[in-house]
């Protein structure tokens, strides 16, 4: 399971997490029944405090994304492997939000980047590299 948190983007570390995690199991990386890194191994492989990988777990247990067995870790729970198409937006809504905010904070206007994600979505339709200009 690949994480990357930013701690430029003002979305806070455990919600990363879970967004990611949610990512994981929406698009089918993380099936039913598979298991989440235990909290330890997670905060040094992200280098953040067991707290807020425990927190993200919480957030994701009461979403009904996975379940702890006790003694056992945590697990994708059935309920989980496929998330709804409304909770897949709403992930992506999230995003979104944060794009928008950045592109604010730096003078870019929703043209630019509504091209610019065009761009993008053309350079990887053909398996094309290249830069974001």
């Amino acid at each position: 399971m690949r994480i990357h948190i930013s701690t430029n983007d003002g979305i806070p570390i455990y919600l990363q997490i879970v967004n990611q995690v949610k990512y994981l199991v929406a698009s089918g990386r993380l099936a039913a029944g598979e298991e989440l890194p235990p909290i330890r191994v997670l905060a040094e492989q992200l280098v953040v405090n067991p707290n807020t990988v425990a927190r993200a777990y919480r957030e994701l247990e009461g979403a009904g994304l996975v379940e702890k067995r006790r003694t056992a870790g945590t697990y994708v729970s059935d309920n989980g492997s496929r998330l709804a198409r409304g909770e897949r937006l709403k992930i992506l809504a999230e995003r979104i939000d944060a794009l928008l905010a950045e592109s604010r904070q730096l003078g870019v206007s929703i043209e630019d980047v509504l091209d610019l994600i065009q761009k993008r979505d053309r350079v990887m339709r053909n398996g094309e590299e290249g830069g974001g200009s």
